[in-house]
Order: C-alpha cells, then structure tokens, then sequence
C-alpha cells in the first residue's frame, strides 16, 4: 500500500511521516508539454521557438507571489536532561535526571498571507501543538510572532494572524504595516493538465523553494498518520505533479494567473512527484467564517462512507454507480456516529445515498463540497437505497456542528 507524507518540518531535520490508507476515484495523470513549438517557415523547413511567453507567465507568477510566502518556525519549552550517577548494588548506575528547560526549534512550515493586516494561512498539522510558539519569517527577511485563530476541523487548514504589536520602533510605537497578499483563485474550475506552480519552505531551509507542474487528479480521498498523533481524511484535494517538498507545508499550489487554487499538504512517499493540495474554495469559507462568527463551523451528519464510483458499484453490487455506501471503519469503527443526526434515523451500514436535498452526490459533487452550502442546525432530506432490497427510502434530519 503507498505510503503518504505530510510535508512538515520534524525538529531540525525530519519530516512528519503519515500512511496513506486509501485512495478514491479514477487514476487520472497528464503529462505537460515542453513549451517547444516547430512550425513551417517560407523557405518550407522549420523553425525553433522557445515558448517563452509560457515562461514568462511562471517567472512572473513566481516574483509576485514570493514576497506574501512566509516560512513558520515552530519553537517550545523542551527539557532539559543530564546524566549522574547513583550507587547501586553492584556500583554506580548512571541515570538520568531534568535539569530545567530550554526553548528550540522542535518544527517548521509554510504559510502564504490573505491580508494586508496580516491573515496567513496553513496546514492544521503545522501549527497542530497548542503549547508551542509560533514565529513567522517574511521573504523580506522581517520576523513576527504569530498566533492561531482557528483550525479548520474537517480539513488540514488553519488560519493564523501576524501579531504586529509586537513590532515597537526606537520612539515606542507600535511598526504598523501592510503585507503583500495572495489572490485564492476558483478551485472548482481547475482542469487536469493545467499548470501548477508551488512555493514553499523546502526542507525548513531553502526558503520560497520553486516547483513546476500539472494538475493530474481531481477530487481525491486520502487518509493520513502522522506524528503528534495527527490522523486525518481529506476530501476533494487536488493531485499535482508539482514537486512538493519537505518543509512545503501550508504553502501556495498556484495557477498562471498568479492565485492560490490549493495549500499544498502531502506528498505520496513511494511514488515519483505525486502531491496533494487541499482546494481554495475551502480556504475563502474558513476566512468567511472567522469575519462572521469568529470561528470555522461545518455542519455534521454522523455518518462514515465511501464514495461510489463504477469500480465500487461492480465490486459490491450496487444499484448505481454515484453517491455514498455507509461502510464501518478499517478498525471496526462505527458506520453510524453514536449520538450524531444520523443515529436518530433509520440509516445503517451498507446503505446508499444518493443526493441531499435533490442534489446528486458524485466524484466531482461530494458530499462535503455539497454540505459547505449548509449550516448547523439546517434540516435537510436525504435519498436513501436501504441496503439488499434497495428500496427508496427520504431520510429528513437536523444537521448539528462538526467538533475537531
């Protein structure tokens, strides 16, 4: 089975390892052309041309996106331990003991800033430890302490905020200033074969590090472990061949335009530049959310799935090749949360479920594209094929708030 990273900087050296369990859909790849053009000329040979407008459009993309990537150096309070020696029955016997503590670097990611008073955004396992201490480093080479506002609890997002009072210049006043922003660009239009750009914090070293590719998949499902105990499925995330590096955490996934159509998140471990990005029309509702209720709030079914495809319909013999199959965990957990809207219902595993509120649930419509239109506490009617007899069931429920 493949093996599955999250690009996150692990103490000076390391990344943060995590196991892909499963990936859904169909393996979709392209492969981008050389920008290398021959056509005809009058005297009926060839000639050569070096695509450079395509070139220029990158080299631009890159000079007007550096300046709002920024590098995230994590920091805390380690212990500090020394050796002695006690006397034991057959001499000494060296042991070890807690001599204090010391601040060190334990970490490191990337993040990109959305606004000019300083609104930047990452991965949730970069920023994942409540305890540590977060710095922000700018292209300019400035420095900032930086806080988390809010982790977004169904993706592997967060958003933070530069905390420039603490900024004081040689008068006593607080240094106000306006950063360089990133546009998010439609991430619901993106195309397989489209150019990529990603920037980011390779290696926690080699700061706004420049990679180059396709789009190759679209609305992927994958789960992944990590350290810090981080285990987490993400939906809909976009597959690029763009070479995401160690340390590339929470960093920019652009197009030619020069705006965010992803936040780059993991990489496969034993495949050649296969990379996942989380889409940016999850990141504008997170930044909507916070302006409004000064938190990230998704609504919540209860109800663990997978999506059908063709493949899925052939294998288990279902009535339809869209929607989603009610499945128990990998480890025995259970189909239906216990105390969840669905848990008030008739749903149970192995059932199908078709649309939500008429909508059709497929692999480019899932269902939790589908449940961003909704809030905790809207009532919504599922359509169900109860399982075996396939008969057609309408399943009305409540939704409640999704915790992380």
């Amino acid at each position: 089975m493949p093996e599955f990273k999250f690009n996150k900087k692990e103490g000076s050296i390391l990344p943060l390892v995590v196991l892909l369990s499963v990936i859904s859909g169909f393996i979709a790849g392209a492969i981008s052309s050389a920008f290398l053009y021959v056509s005809p000329t009058i005297t009926g040979g060839t000639q050569y041309l070096s695509g450079l407008s395509q070139e220029e459009r990158i080299i631009n993309v890159v000079e007007n996106a550096s300046p709002a990537v920024v590098s995230i150096v994590i920091t805390k309070d380690v212990p500090i331990y020394e050796q002695y020696f006690d006397i034991g029955p057959f001499g000494l016997d060296p042991q070890l003991r807690q001599n204090g503590t010391e601040r060190r670097e334990v970490g490191g990611g990337t993040g990109f800033i959305v606004s000019s008073e300083g609104l930047v955004v990452t991965n949730k396992h970069v920023v994942i430890d409540d305890e540590a201490n977060y710095t922000i480093f700018t292209n300019d080479g400035e420095k900032y302490a930086a806080r988390v506002l809010a982790k977004d609890p169904a993706q592997d997002l967060a958003i933070m905020i530069i905390d420039q009072d603490s900024r004081v210049d040689d008068t006593g006043q607080v240094d106000y200033k306006d950063f360089p922003i990133l546009e998010l660009g439609d991430s619901d239009n993106l195309k397989i074969g489209q150019t990529t750009v990603a920037i980011g914090n390779a290696l926690g070293e080699f700061k706004n590090t420049v990679s180059v590719g396709v789009i190759s998949g679209l609305g992927r499902r994958i789960t992944a472990s990590g350290g810090d105990s981080f285990v987490e499925t993400l939906n809909d995330v976009i597959q690029t061949d763009a070479a995401i590096n160690k340390g590339n955490s929470g960093g920019p996934l652009l197009d030619l335009n020069g705006r965010v159509v992803g936040i780059n998140a993991a990489i496969a471990n034993d495949a050649q530049s296969i990379g996942f990005s989380i889409p940016a029309n999850y990141v504008k509702r997170d930044i909507a959310q916070i302006q409004k209720i000064g938190k990230i709030s998704y609504p919540f079914i209860g109800i663990r799935y997978i999506a059908v495809n063709k493949q899925v319909q052939e294998s288990e013999e279902l009535p339809a090749d869209y929607g989603i199959l009610i499945v128990e965990g990998n480890q025995g957990q259970p189909a239906i949360t216990p105390g969840s809207p669905a848990a008030e219902t008739n749903i149970s595993s192995g059932d199908l479920i078709l649309s939500l509120n008429g909508e059709r649930i497929t692999a480019t419509n899932s269902l939790i594209k589908i449940l961003l239109n909704y809030s905790p506490e809207d009532e919504i009617t599922l359509k169900v094929l109860k399982k075996n007899t396939w008969e057609e069931e309408e399943v009305t429920l409540v939704l409640t708030e999704r915790e992380e």
